[in-house]
């Protein structure tokens, strides 16, 4: 016969071992969750470290530019024509009165032509008239002193009229008519004497008004031969030709730009600074412009007030007596501008993502450099390559300033 066994104990302990190991996967799964996260490991040749550190700090504002001629002299056509020679290719060095381009303009070689004519008529007229009033001049002063003589004739006779008629060896008839014909011609003589001056006055407004003829004809005559010299298009200044664009037989029409004339020895840097520092720059601020052979002095001279393509054109101009070798119109330079000079204050590396008067993360290393550890800076004035401490950082403090963007979701590196 089959006895029953009693089983309940078995299943009690398995229900307690069942349960016992829940209980300690719960307690592991617990622990292991209030563990701090494994940090990522970052390799320390890759980052950027600095050190933060106290003292003067330079602000300053660079940019990438190019020399320019400080004068740049365009030279046009006077007047219209065609090109028949280009004397001269860029590059030569030219005078003043060095001849850069021959043009050919037949119209103008008549208008000088014709003009030259003009002007020798109109002398020949100013002569003609001249001669004309002198000697109508000589005819009306022949005339007056003729009145003249009449008059002290007739003065004469009416004295002597007078005294025999005092005498009574004459009649008083004879002398009331010798009076009265004395006084006729000595207003005669007074009427003469002033048409002779009026006369005189005529003769200088004639003159006068001939002479301006004359000059207007001589004027118009200088005017076309200056347009007929100035087919032999010249410089204008000493320097290097620059531009030649023109081609024999090209038409051009007056104020066309034939070349360009420089002076290689007075250039200035014009420089592109950011828009966002410009607003820092002023007139004045001293610089620095670096031609990679060189660096030389300067001072800004010029902000240009509107921005392209995100920079401000600022001009610099360079202080120095004689430029260096190499320093020529269109060379590319670099730029430095001193903005401020900022005494005792805490200061680092800009970082990647460090912009002025900001606040940002930085990972700051542990004292033994094992770990680096996100920290919240704030950020003041920046220059070109350091930016000032407000918060958050001491003096000896190390930093990374590289982009550390893929571990944002982290707050601790490990480096190694």
């Amino acid at each position: 016969m089959d006895i029953q066994r009693d089983t309940s104990g078995k299943k009690l302990k398995r229900v307690l071992y069942w349960g016992g190991g829940l209980a300690v996967l719960v307690v592991i799964t617990v622990g292991l969750s209030r563990l701090d996260r494994a940090a990522p490991t970052v390799d320390r040749a890759a980052l950027w470290i600095d050190t933060v550190k106290r003292g003067e700090l330079l602000l300053e504002r660079r940019g990438a530019g190019t020399l320019v001629p400080e004068e740049v002299r365009a030279v046009a056509a006077r007047s219209s024509g065609r090109v028949e020679q280009i004397v001269l290719l860029p590059g030569a060095p030219v005078q003043a009165d060095t001849v850069l381009v021959r043009l050919s303009n037949p119209d103008l070689e008549l208008a000088a032509r014709n003009a030259e004519w003009d002007a020798a008529v109109e002398r020949a007229n100013y002569r003609d008239l001249e001669v004309r009033l002198a000697s109508q001049r000589l005819q009306r002063r022949a005339q007056a002193a003729a009145v003249q003589a009449d008059y002290q004739t007739a003065r004469i006779q009416y004295q002597r009229d007078l005294e025999l008629f005092r005498e009574g060896l004459a009649s008083e008839r004879d002398m009331l008519i010798s009076k009265t014909r004395a006084e006729e011609l000595e207003q005669r003589q007074a009427l003469e004497q002033e048409s002779l001056r009026i006369f005189e006055d005529s003769i200088v407004a004639q003159l006068a008004g001939a002479r301006t003829q004359v000059q207007q004809r001589e004027a118009r005559e200088r005017l076309a031969r200056a347009d007929l010299e100035g087919l032999a298009v010249k410089a204008g200044i000493a320097g290097v030709l620059q531009e030649m664009p023109m081609e024999v037989g090209q038409a051009v029409g007056p104020g066309t730009v034939l070349a360009r004339v420089v002076q290689p020895d007075e250039l200035k840097a014009e420089l592109r600074i950011p828009e966002t520092q410009a607003k820092d720059i002023v007139v004045g601020q001293p610089a620095v412009v670096d031609i990679r052979t060189a660096k030389i002095p300067g001072v800004v001279t010029r902000i240009d007030p509107s921005a392209s393509q995100g920079t401000v054109t600022v001009d610099v101009e360079l202080l120095v007596d004689k430029l260096p070798p190499g320093a020529r119109p269109q060379l590319s330079v670099d730029g430095t501008i001193e903005i401020q000079r900022l005494a005792d204050v805490l200061y680092v590396g800009k970082p990647a993502y460090g912009q002025s008067d900001s606040q940002v993360q930085l990972f700051k290393l542990t004292e033994d450099g094992e770990y680096a550890v996100r920290t919240t800076v704030r950020l003041g004035l920046g220059s070109v390559n350091l930016i000032e401490v407000i918060e958050g950082l001491e003096e000896g403090d190390e930093v990374v300033l590289s982009d550390m963007s893929r571990w944002d979701a982290v707050d601790r590196v490990q480096l190694r």
